[in-house]
């Protein structure tokens, strides 16, 4: 099982710091599990909480707090996009090639509840359908339609890429960056980032 969040403690503050490759409902699960050891942090301080390491949607922010203030009376913060970006600009590793990593290829559709992940670049040759999770470290590139989850750069790669036939999703990942999908995208997509923001070329 996937160790979602990390707990630690300075004099300010309480951190959580999130896995990146995790997704919202494991989060939620963990941490729904984990507040009664949060809750032992308050029995001698009152000290806001700091939510690090992935970037969130609104409605996933507000998931997250909610948990957390239904059992805590406390403050809870959110990293901004520029300090996740910073942090991971800085580590070469999270800006290799992703032109000559190495690749996986899956000569199947990624079926609902079916979650595929690997440390370098991912091929599908198929359909990712929705309920199915791609997630890989450096791009994503499936032969047919996108409509589950793809995380490309999940270690925090920002040159990442994804590419499908067409997309058909609410929303795309690269490493820190999500970005809302408003509607369905044909014609070949590529998924890029461009300076803090997610593009579709």
């Amino acid at each position: 099982m996937l160790n979602c969040i990390k707990i630690s403690q300075t004099t300010d503050e309480i951190i959580l710091n999130i896995n990146v490759i995790a997704d919202i409902d494991s989060i939620c699960e963990e941490l729904e599990a984990k507040i009664g050891k949060l809750k032992d942090f308050y029995k001698s301080a009152q000290i806001p909480i700091r939510i690090t390491g992935k970037l969130f949607t609104d409605g996933e922010m507000e998931r997250l707090k909610k948990i957390i203030v239904n059992e805590i009376d406390t403050e809870v913060k959110f990293d901004e996009p520029s300090s996740l970006l910073g942090l991971h600009a800085i580590k070469k590793t999270f800006e290799t090639k992703t032109e000559i990593s190495e690749t996986k290829y899956i000569s199947s559709s990624i079926r609902s509840g079916q979650i595929e992940e690997y440390s370098g670049s991912l091929v599908i040759i198929g359909d990712v359908n929705a309920g199915g999770e791609v997630i890989a470290g450096g791009n994503i590139a499936i032969l047919g339609a996108l409509r589950g989850l793809a995380h490309a750069g999940a270690g925090g790669n920002t040159k990442a890429l994804i590419s499908a036939n067409y997309i058909d999703v609410t929303q795309i990942r690269i490493a820190n960056v999500v970005k809302e999908v408003e509607s369905r995208v044909d014609k070949c997509p590529i998924c890029r980032i461009d300076g803090n923001k997610i593009e579709i070329i």
